[in-house]
């Protein structure tokens, strides 16, 4: 099956691959779509190449797999460049969700804590969700329980900015859970509240 390519509302679609204009199309006869998108016809190369200059604008070949070849007259220059600037506007709409990680240990003290916690805080507020984890050693496997209430105490720290997304689990000397940060509107909707 053929290479199908959405096209914009615009008309042509403006892919990778590199599109051949005007001395480069070389067929002896296109079907011809006018500046304007209206249909001119089946014309010979060279009076679609004459009329695209004598408009200062490009032919260029649209769908080289059609028999004849449907070539366009179009500013190429510009419709590379918007279509340039809609990927761009695309990228930069796209979330990008990052994922930090903080250690800790199940005896770890109160200021150590706090220290871990402000930096926990600090990654939900810039919107990235964070890897707890708690690393056993030796005889500490024994005593899990210490570093669940140690992940418990942080969700609970951290209920007004985020919500548990991986309940506390153990992977192999680790003890893991993550905590994802609550959407902006959850937020705002409740310090209306409060």
């Amino acid at each position: 099956m053929g290479d199908r390519r959405r096209e914009p509302p615009g008309g042509i679609s403006i892919d990778d691959q590199q599109r051949r204009l005007n001395a480069d199309i070389k067929v002896p006869r296109v079907r011809l779509v006018d500046a304007d998108g209206e249909q001119v016809g089946i014309v010979p190369l060279a009076q679609a190449l004459r009329r695209a200059r004598e408009q200062e604008l490009d032919l260029v070949e649209v769908a080289p797999q059609a028999d004849p070849p449907v070539c366009r007259i179009m500013d190429w220059g510009k419709a590379k460049y918007e279509d340039e600037q809609k990927q761009k506007e695309a990228r930069k709409r796209q979330s990008q969700i990052s994922v930090k990680e903080i250690k800790m240990r199940p005896k770890i003290s109160d200021n150590d804590y706090h220290t871990k916690s402000g930096h926990v805080r600090r990654f939900l507020n810039d919107g990235a969700k964070v890897r707890a984890s708690i690393m056993f050693r030796g005889r500490e496997m024994t005593h899990t329980e210490l570093g669940l209430r140690l992940l418990d105490r942080l969700a609970d720290d951290m209920s007004e900015l985020a919500t548990v997304e991986a309940a506390p689990k153990v992977d192999g000397r680790n003890m893991v859970m993550v905590l994802a940060p609550l959407k902006q509107r959850q937020r705002a909707e409740e310090n209306e509240e409060s």
